[in-house]
Protein backbone atom coordinates (compact mmCIF):
# COMPACT_ATOMS: atom_id res chain seq x y z
CA UNK A 1 0.00 0.00 0.00
CA UNK A 2 1.02 3.39 -0.80
CA UNK A 3 2.05 5.10 2.41
CA UNK A 4 1.08 8.32 1.38
CA UNK A 5 -2.30 7.05 1.39
CA UNK A 6 -4.42 7.01 4.41
CA UNK A 7 -5.35 3.03 5.73
CA UNK A 8 -9.10 2.80 5.28
CA UNK A 9 -10.12 1.06 8.26
CA UNK A 10 -13.27 -2.16 8.38
CA UNK A 11 -16.66 -1.07 9.58
CA UNK A 12 -18.06 -4.42 11.14
CA UNK A 13 -21.54 -5.55 11.58
CA UNK A 14 -22.95 -8.41 13.41
CA UNK A 15 -25.96 -9.77 11.70
CA UNK A 16 -27.88 -12.04 14.21
CA UNK A 17 -29.99 -15.06 14.37
CA UNK A 18 -29.40 -16.40 17.41
CA UNK A 19 -28.82 -19.90 16.90
CA UNK A 20 -26.90 -19.51 14.19
CA UNK A 21 -27.09 -18.29 10.91
CA UNK A 22 -26.85 -21.86 8.88
CA UNK A 23 -29.61 -23.81 9.42
CA UNK A 24 -27.79 -26.61 11.22
CA UNK A 25 -25.95 -24.34 13.23
CA UNK A 26 -28.32 -24.84 16.27
CA UNK A 27 -27.48 -28.72 15.82
CA UNK A 28 -23.77 -28.22 16.75
CA UNK A 29 -23.48 -25.84 19.63
CA UNK A 30 -23.09 -26.46 23.23
CA UNK A 31 -25.23 -23.28 24.62
CA UNK A 32 -28.52 -23.49 22.12
CA UNK A 33 -30.09 -20.14 22.81
CA UNK A 34 -33.86 -18.92 22.91
CA UNK A 35 -34.52 -16.36 20.01
CA UNK A 36 -36.97 -15.12 22.54
CA UNK A 37 -35.00 -14.77 25.76
CA UNK A 38 -33.67 -11.37 26.13
CA UNK A 39 -31.16 -11.99 28.44
CA UNK A 40 -29.39 -14.24 25.77
CA UNK A 41 -29.59 -11.75 23.67
CA UNK A 42 -28.05 -9.05 25.70
CA UNK A 43 -25.56 -11.92 25.94
CA UNK A 44 -24.56 -12.07 22.17
CA UNK A 45 -24.85 -7.71 22.13
CA UNK A 46 -22.22 -7.77 24.92
CA UNK A 47 -20.20 -10.08 23.32
CA UNK A 48 -20.31 -7.90 19.85
CA UNK A 49 -19.63 -4.91 22.31
CA UNK A 50 -16.78 -6.52 23.55
CA UNK A 51 -15.38 -7.01 20.04
CA UNK A 52 -15.77 -3.20 19.43
CA UNK A 53 -18.27 -4.06 16.10
CA UNK A 54 -19.85 -1.18 14.77
CA UNK A 55 -23.70 -2.52 14.53
CA UNK A 56 -25.83 -5.47 16.33
CA UNK A 57 -28.19 -6.34 13.31
CA UNK A 58 -31.56 -7.51 13.47
CA UNK A 59 -33.25 -8.83 10.68
CA UNK A 60 -37.21 -9.18 10.78
CA UNK A 61 -40.12 -10.69 8.94
CA UNK A 62 -43.62 -9.63 9.00
CA UNK A 63 -44.70 -13.60 8.96
CA UNK A 64 -43.57 -17.51 10.13
CA UNK A 65 -40.92 -18.96 8.12
CA UNK A 66 -42.97 -22.10 6.18
CA UNK A 67 -40.29 -24.27 6.45
CA UNK A 68 -39.73 -23.78 9.95
CA UNK A 69 -36.87 -22.75 10.67
CA UNK A 70 -36.04 -21.88 15.05
CA UNK A 71 -34.01 -18.35 13.52
CA UNK A 72 -37.89 -17.24 12.27
CA UNK A 73 -40.42 -19.02 13.09
CA UNK A 74 -40.60 -17.25 16.32
CA UNK A 75 -38.39 -14.06 17.57
CA UNK A 76 -39.04 -10.87 19.36
CA UNK A 77 -40.02 -7.57 17.30
CA UNK A 78 -36.38 -5.49 16.99
CA UNK A 79 -37.53 -2.25 17.79
CA UNK A 80 -38.70 -3.64 21.28
CA UNK A 81 -35.70 -6.18 21.50
CA UNK A 82 -32.92 -3.41 20.88
CA UNK A 83 -35.18 -0.92 23.33
CA UNK A 84 -34.15 -3.67 25.77
CA UNK A 85 -30.65 -3.76 24.72
CA UNK A 86 -30.08 -0.24 24.36
CA UNK A 87 -30.30 0.30 28.52
CA UNK A 88 -27.61 -3.01 28.36
CA UNK A 89 -24.77 -1.48 26.20
CA UNK A 90 -23.07 1.77 25.81
CA UNK A 91 -21.47 1.95 22.28
CA UNK A 92 -22.31 -0.57 19.74
CA UNK A 93 -25.11 0.63 17.08
CA UNK A 94 -28.60 -0.88 17.41
CA UNK A 95 -29.87 -1.89 13.92
CA UNK A 96 -33.40 -2.42 13.23
CA UNK A 97 -35.20 -3.86 9.97
CA UNK A 98 -38.88 -2.73 9.44
CA UNK A 99 -40.39 -2.76 6.43
CA UNK A 100 -42.53 0.22 4.82
CA UNK A 101 -44.83 -1.92 2.73
CA UNK A 102 -47.11 -2.38 5.96
CA UNK A 103 -46.45 -0.01 8.25
CA UNK A 104 -47.24 4.24 8.22
CA UNK A 105 -43.92 7.06 8.73
CA UNK A 106 -45.64 8.74 11.41
CA UNK A 107 -45.08 5.58 13.57
CA UNK A 108 -41.63 4.62 12.26
CA UNK A 109 -40.55 7.93 12.63
CA UNK A 110 -41.40 7.99 16.60
CA UNK A 111 -40.47 4.67 17.33
CA UNK A 112 -36.60 4.63 15.88
CA UNK A 113 -36.38 8.73 17.40
CA UNK A 114 -37.31 6.95 20.63
CA UNK A 115 -34.83 4.14 20.39
CA UNK A 116 -32.11 6.68 19.22
CA UNK A 117 -33.24 8.82 22.53
CA UNK A 118 -32.76 5.38 24.62
CA UNK A 119 -29.78 4.32 23.28
CA UNK A 120 -28.10 7.92 23.45
CA UNK A 121 -27.48 8.07 19.65
CA UNK A 122 -26.96 4.70 18.32
CA UNK A 123 -30.26 4.01 16.31
CA UNK A 124 -30.34 2.23 12.78
CA UNK A 125 -33.18 1.45 10.10
CA UNK A 126 -32.71 -1.31 7.82
CA UNK A 127 -35.48 -0.28 5.44
CA UNK A 128 -36.89 -2.94 3.73
CA UNK A 129 -40.13 -3.80 1.26
CA UNK A 130 -41.76 -6.78 2.24
CA UNK A 131 -42.35 -9.01 -0.58
CA UNK A 132 -43.96 -12.32 0.48
CA UNK A 133 -47.48 -13.57 -0.06
CA UNK A 134 -47.51 -15.04 3.36
CA UNK A 135 -46.99 -11.31 4.70
CA UNK A 136 -49.51 -10.07 2.62
CA UNK A 137 -51.86 -11.66 4.23
CA UNK A 138 -51.65 -10.83 7.56
CA UNK A 139 -52.26 -7.44 6.53
CA UNK A 140 -55.65 -8.13 4.77
CA UNK A 141 -54.11 -8.30 1.26
CA UNK A 142 -54.49 -11.33 -0.46
CA UNK A 143 -51.12 -10.44 -2.42
CA UNK A 144 -48.10 -8.20 -2.70
CA UNK A 145 -48.26 -4.68 -4.47
CA UNK A 146 -46.07 -4.86 -6.94
CA UNK A 147 -42.42 -4.51 -7.00
CA UNK A 148 -42.73 -1.05 -9.01
CA UNK A 149 -45.84 0.03 -6.14
CA UNK A 150 -43.59 -0.75 -3.29
CA UNK A 151 -40.88 1.28 -4.32
CA UNK A 152 -42.67 4.27 -4.97
CA UNK A 153 -44.79 3.54 -1.49
CA UNK A 154 -41.03 3.08 0.08
CA UNK A 155 -39.37 6.35 -1.63
CA UNK A 156 -42.24 8.34 -0.17
CA UNK A 157 -42.19 6.67 3.15
CA UNK A 158 -38.58 8.22 3.81
CA UNK A 159 -39.08 11.39 2.55
CA UNK A 160 -42.23 11.62 5.01
CA UNK A 161 -39.87 10.18 7.89
CA UNK A 162 -36.89 12.77 7.30
CA UNK A 163 -39.54 15.52 7.13
CA UNK A 164 -40.67 14.42 10.79
CA UNK A 165 -37.42 13.85 12.07
CA UNK A 166 -35.98 17.07 10.81
CA UNK A 167 -39.64 18.75 12.00
CA UNK A 168 -38.15 19.51 15.99
CA UNK A 169 -34.94 21.74 15.45
CA UNK A 170 -32.27 21.41 17.88
CA UNK A 171 -32.89 23.69 21.20
CA UNK A 172 -36.88 23.38 21.23
CA UNK A 173 -37.10 23.00 24.53
CA UNK A 174 -35.90 25.52 26.88
CA UNK A 175 -37.88 25.30 29.71
CA UNK A 176 -38.60 28.87 31.96
CA UNK A 177 -39.61 29.30 35.07
CA UNK A 178 -40.06 32.61 35.13
CA UNK A 179 -41.94 33.23 31.72
CA UNK A 180 -43.60 30.06 32.04
CA UNK A 181 -42.79 28.74 28.19
CA UNK A 182 -41.58 25.45 28.03
CA UNK A 183 -41.43 25.30 23.82
CA UNK A 184 -39.84 27.48 21.58
CA UNK A 185 -42.33 27.77 18.97
CA UNK A 186 -40.61 28.49 16.01
CA UNK A 187 -38.70 25.53 16.10
CA UNK A 188 -40.84 22.90 15.59
CA UNK A 189 -42.61 22.34 12.27
CA UNK A 190 -45.72 21.17 11.18
CA UNK A 191 -44.87 19.02 7.86
CA UNK A 192 -48.24 19.18 6.11
CA UNK A 193 -47.54 16.15 3.55
CA UNK A 194 -49.77 15.77 0.46
CA UNK A 195 -48.22 12.76 -1.28
CA UNK A 196 -50.05 9.76 -3.52
CA UNK A 197 -49.41 7.22 -0.70
CA UNK A 198 -49.43 9.60 2.55
CA UNK A 199 -50.98 12.77 4.19
CA UNK A 200 -49.10 13.73 7.26
CA UNK A 201 -49.84 16.50 9.05
CA UNK A 202 -46.84 16.40 11.69
CA UNK A 203 -44.80 17.24 13.35
CA UNK A 204 -43.39 14.16 15.92
CA UNK A 205 -45.09 14.58 19.39
CA UNK A 206 -41.11 13.43 20.48
CA UNK A 207 -37.99 15.96 20.21
CA UNK A 208 -34.74 15.65 18.16
CA UNK A 209 -33.13 12.78 18.58
CA UNK A 210 -29.44 12.39 19.49
CA UNK A 211 -28.36 11.57 16.02
CA UNK A 212 -30.95 14.06 14.84
CA UNK A 213 -32.62 10.80 12.49
CA UNK A 214 -31.51 7.03 12.52
CA UNK A 215 -28.72 5.74 10.08
CA UNK A 216 -30.26 4.22 7.01
CA UNK A 217 -29.15 1.50 5.74
CA UNK A 218 -30.68 -0.54 3.14
CA UNK A 219 -30.87 -3.85 1.73
CA UNK A 220 -32.54 -3.72 -1.89
CA UNK A 221 -30.14 -4.83 -4.41
CA UNK A 222 -32.40 -4.40 -7.73
CA UNK A 223 -32.16 -1.60 -9.62
CA UNK A 224 -35.04 -0.03 -7.74
CA UNK A 225 -33.12 -0.77 -5.02
CA UNK A 226 -30.04 0.93 -5.58
CA UNK A 227 -31.62 3.53 -6.82
CA UNK A 228 -33.53 4.43 -3.71
CA UNK A 229 -29.95 3.58 -1.63
CA UNK A 230 -28.42 5.65 -3.97
CA UNK A 231 -30.87 8.72 -2.98
CA UNK A 232 -31.40 7.93 0.99
CA UNK A 233 -28.85 5.08 2.48
CA UNK A 234 -25.84 5.59 4.40
CA UNK A 235 -25.28 1.91 5.11
CA UNK A 236 -25.66 -0.74 2.15
CA UNK A 237 -26.48 -4.42 3.24
CA UNK A 238 -25.88 -6.66 0.20
CA UNK A 239 -25.04 -9.72 -1.02
CA UNK A 240 -22.15 -10.85 -3.29
CA UNK A 241 -20.80 -14.52 -3.98
CA UNK A 242 -17.54 -12.82 -5.46
CA UNK A 243 -14.93 -10.04 -5.59
CA UNK A 244 -15.33 -9.91 -9.31
CA UNK A 245 -19.17 -9.45 -8.36
CA UNK A 246 -18.79 -7.34 -5.72
CA UNK A 247 -16.79 -4.58 -7.56
CA UNK A 248 -19.22 -4.43 -9.86
CA UNK A 249 -22.11 -3.80 -7.93
CA UNK A 250 -20.14 -1.46 -5.35
CA UNK A 251 -18.31 0.91 -8.40
CA UNK A 252 -22.29 0.65 -9.89
CA UNK A 253 -23.63 1.91 -6.12
CA UNK A 254 -21.08 4.17 -5.56
CA UNK A 255 -21.92 5.75 -9.02
CA UNK A 256 -25.39 6.49 -8.87
CA UNK A 257 -24.77 7.75 -5.67
CA UNK A 258 -22.69 10.70 -7.03
CA UNK A 259 -25.31 10.84 -9.47
CA UNK A 260 -28.02 11.48 -6.92
CA UNK A 261 -25.89 14.75 -5.69
CA UNK A 262 -23.90 13.20 -2.73
CA UNK A 263 -21.07 11.67 -1.62
CA UNK A 264 -19.73 8.05 -2.03
CA UNK A 265 -17.77 8.23 1.06
CA UNK A 266 -20.97 8.75 3.07
CA UNK A 267 -22.60 5.28 1.78
CA UNK A 268 -20.68 2.35 3.75
CA UNK A 269 -21.06 -0.99 1.43
CA UNK A 270 -21.41 -4.21 4.16
CA UNK A 271 -22.12 -7.34 2.16
CA UNK A 272 -23.13 -10.59 4.38
CA UNK A 273 -20.53 -13.06 5.03
CA UNK A 274 -20.68 -16.33 6.88
CA UNK A 275 -17.03 -17.44 8.17
CA UNK A 276 -16.80 -20.64 8.90
CA UNK A 277 -13.40 -20.58 11.33
CA UNK A 278 -10.88 -23.41 12.74
CA UNK A 279 -7.43 -23.16 13.92
CA UNK A 280 -6.59 -25.12 11.27
CA UNK A 281 -7.49 -25.00 7.71
CA UNK A 282 -8.81 -28.87 7.99
CA UNK A 283 -10.97 -28.15 11.18
CA UNK A 284 -12.71 -25.29 9.50
CA UNK A 285 -13.17 -28.15 6.63
CA UNK A 286 -14.35 -29.99 8.70
CA UNK A 287 -16.86 -28.15 10.49
CA UNK A 288 -18.17 -27.14 7.24
CA UNK A 289 -18.40 -30.34 5.97
CA UNK A 290 -20.20 -31.45 8.99
CA UNK A 291 -22.85 -28.73 8.98
CA UNK A 292 -23.89 -29.28 5.72
CA UNK A 293 -24.17 -33.16 6.12
CA UNK A 294 -26.78 -32.05 8.69
CA UNK A 295 -28.69 -29.79 6.14
CA UNK A 296 -31.87 -31.19 5.07
CA UNK A 297 -32.06 -31.21 1.10
CA UNK A 298 -36.38 -30.98 1.11
CA UNK A 299 -36.03 -27.93 3.28
CA UNK A 300 -33.97 -26.62 1.70
CA UNK A 301 -35.82 -26.85 -1.47
CA UNK A 302 -38.61 -25.59 -0.68
CA UNK A 303 -36.69 -22.69 0.68
CA UNK A 304 -35.81 -22.32 -2.70
CA UNK A 305 -38.56 -22.67 -4.32
CA UNK A 306 -40.17 -19.80 -1.97
CA UNK A 307 -37.28 -17.60 -2.80
CA UNK A 308 -37.72 -18.42 -6.45
CA UNK A 309 -41.50 -18.47 -6.47
CA UNK A 310 -41.80 -21.51 -8.34
CA UNK A 311 -42.27 -25.26 -7.69
CA UNK A 312 -39.25 -26.88 -7.52
CA UNK A 313 -39.90 -30.28 -6.47
CA UNK A 314 -40.71 -31.18 -10.00
CA UNK A 315 -36.80 -30.91 -11.55
CA UNK A 316 -34.31 -33.76 -10.63
CA UNK A 317 -32.57 -32.95 -7.83
CA UNK A 318 -29.52 -33.86 -9.76
CA UNK A 319 -30.30 -31.62 -12.69
CA UNK A 320 -29.22 -28.28 -13.45
CA UNK A 321 -30.87 -25.14 -11.99
CA UNK A 322 -33.70 -24.48 -14.17
CA UNK A 323 -34.53 -21.05 -15.81
CA UNK A 324 -36.41 -18.44 -13.09
CA UNK A 325 -38.04 -15.50 -14.50
CA UNK A 326 -37.37 -12.41 -12.15
CA UNK A 327 -40.98 -11.95 -10.44
CA UNK A 328 -41.95 -9.23 -7.95
CA UNK A 329 -40.79 -10.75 -4.84
CA UNK A 330 -36.86 -10.69 -4.44
CA UNK A 331 -35.01 -9.79 -7.63
CA UNK A 332 -31.70 -9.18 -6.33
CA UNK A 333 -31.41 -12.25 -4.46
CA UNK A 334 -32.96 -14.47 -6.96
CA UNK A 335 -30.55 -13.23 -9.09
CA UNK A 336 -27.64 -13.56 -6.91
CA UNK A 337 -28.51 -17.21 -6.40
CA UNK A 338 -28.77 -17.85 -10.10
CA UNK A 339 -26.34 -16.41 -11.61
CA UNK A 340 -24.03 -18.54 -8.52
CA UNK A 341 -25.17 -21.86 -9.82
CA UNK A 342 -24.28 -21.23 -13.21
CA UNK A 343 -20.71 -19.75 -12.22
CA UNK A 344 -20.21 -23.04 -10.04
CA UNK A 345 -22.22 -25.31 -12.41
CA UNK A 346 -24.08 -26.45 -9.12
CA UNK A 347 -26.52 -28.96 -9.83
CA UNK A 348 -30.54 -28.13 -8.31
CA UNK A 349 -29.18 -29.84 -5.10
CA UNK A 350 -26.45 -28.09 -4.84
CA UNK A 351 -27.44 -24.54 -4.64
CA UNK A 352 -30.30 -26.00 -2.25
CA UNK A 353 -27.99 -26.86 0.09
CA UNK A 354 -26.48 -23.21 -0.30
CA UNK A 355 -29.93 -21.61 0.42
CA UNK A 356 -30.47 -23.88 3.21
CA UNK A 357 -27.01 -23.67 4.83
CA UNK A 358 -25.37 -19.63 3.94
CA UNK A 359 -29.31 -18.02 3.18
CA UNK A 360 -27.84 -17.28 -0.40
CA UNK A 361 -24.40 -15.58 1.14
CA UNK A 362 -20.89 -15.71 0.43
CA UNK A 363 -19.30 -18.24 3.10
CA UNK A 364 -15.50 -18.42 3.93
CA UNK A 365 -14.18 -21.47 5.53
CA UNK A 366 -10.51 -21.15 6.76
CA UNK A 367 -9.00 -19.89 9.77
CA UNK A 368 -8.79 -16.59 11.10
CA UNK A 369 -5.64 -15.42 8.92
CA UNK A 370 -7.41 -16.53 5.76
CA UNK A 371 -10.50 -14.53 6.86
CA UNK A 372 -8.06 -11.61 7.15
CA UNK A 373 -6.49 -12.02 3.95
CA UNK A 374 -10.41 -12.22 2.61
CA UNK A 375 -11.50 -9.18 4.24
CA UNK A 376 -7.92 -7.24 3.42
CA UNK A 377 -8.45 -7.82 -0.27
CA UNK A 378 -11.76 -7.57 -0.62
CA UNK A 379 -11.73 -3.74 1.31
CA UNK A 380 -8.16 -2.59 -0.74
CA UNK A 381 -9.92 -4.07 -4.71
CA UNK A 382 -13.02 -1.90 -4.03
CA UNK A 383 -15.44 -4.48 -2.94
CA UNK A 384 -16.44 -3.42 0.53
CA UNK A 385 -16.25 -1.03 2.82
CA UNK A 386 -16.83 -3.72 5.77
CA UNK A 387 -18.96 -6.55 6.22
CA UNK A 388 -21.81 -8.02 7.90
CA UNK A 389 -20.48 -11.11 10.15
CA UNK A 390 -22.89 -13.92 9.94
CA UNK A 391 -21.64 -16.25 12.36
CA UNK A 392 -22.85 -19.72 11.48
CA UNK A 393 -22.89 -21.48 14.88
CA UNK A 394 -23.75 -19.12 18.18
CA UNK A 395 -22.00 -18.43 20.17
CA UNK A 396 -18.92 -20.47 19.57
CA UNK A 397 -18.06 -19.13 15.97
CA UNK A 398 -19.47 -15.51 17.10
CA UNK A 399 -16.51 -16.24 20.12
CA UNK A 400 -13.77 -17.23 17.53
CA UNK A 401 -14.25 -14.32 15.78
CA UNK A 402 -13.61 -11.82 18.27
CA UNK A 403 -10.88 -14.37 20.02
CA UNK A 404 -9.22 -14.96 16.53
CA UNK A 405 -10.27 -13.14 13.67
CA UNK A 406 -11.05 -9.47 15.48
CA UNK A 407 -7.28 -9.04 16.55
CA UNK A 408 -5.64 -10.46 13.17
CA UNK A 409 -7.53 -7.39 11.66
CA UNK A 410 -6.08 -5.00 14.29
CA UNK A 411 -2.71 -6.53 13.92
CA UNK A 412 -2.69 -5.12 9.81
CA UNK A 413 -4.24 -1.92 10.89
CA UNK A 414 -7.61 -2.51 9.55
CA UNK A 415 -9.41 -2.53 12.83
CA UNK A 416 -9.85 -0.53 15.33
CA UNK A 417 -9.09 -0.78 19.03
CA UNK A 418 -11.94 0.46 20.95
CA UNK A 419 -14.77 2.81 19.72
CA UNK A 420 -14.07 6.44 18.90
CA UNK A 421 -17.54 8.03 19.26
CA UNK A 422 -21.00 8.07 21.14
CA UNK A 423 -23.01 8.05 18.32
CA UNK A 424 -23.21 4.81 15.59
CA UNK A 425 -23.15 7.81 13.15
CA UNK A 426 -19.93 9.17 13.95
CA UNK A 427 -17.99 5.48 14.39
CA UNK A 428 -19.48 4.74 11.26
CA UNK A 429 -17.41 8.30 10.15
CA UNK A 430 -20.79 9.42 8.46
CA UNK A 431 -21.75 12.98 8.53
CA UNK A 432 -23.29 14.65 11.71
CA UNK A 433 -26.96 16.05 10.54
Amino acid sequence: MDSSTPQRHLRLGLFVQPVGQHVSGWRLTEQLGDPTDIDWLITLAKKAEAGKFDLFFVGDALATSMYRLPSTMARLEPLTMLSALAVNTKRIGLAATASTTFSDPFTMARSFSSLDHISRGRAAWNVVTSFSTDVARNFSRSDMPNHAERYARAREFLEVAYKLWEGWEEGAVQPNKETGQYFIDDKIRPINHQGEHFQVQGPLNITRSPQGRPVIIEAGSSADGQKLAAETAEVVFTAAASLEEAQAFYRSQKDQVIAAGRNPDHVVIMPGVMPIIGRTRAEAQALWKDLNARVDIDNGLRQLSLRFNMDLSHYPLDGPVPEVPLGEGNQSRVKLMTELAKRENLTLRELAAVAAGSRGHRVIVGTAEDIADDFERWLAQGGADGFNIMPAIMPEQLDLFIECVIPELRSRGLFRDDYAFATLRENLGLPVV
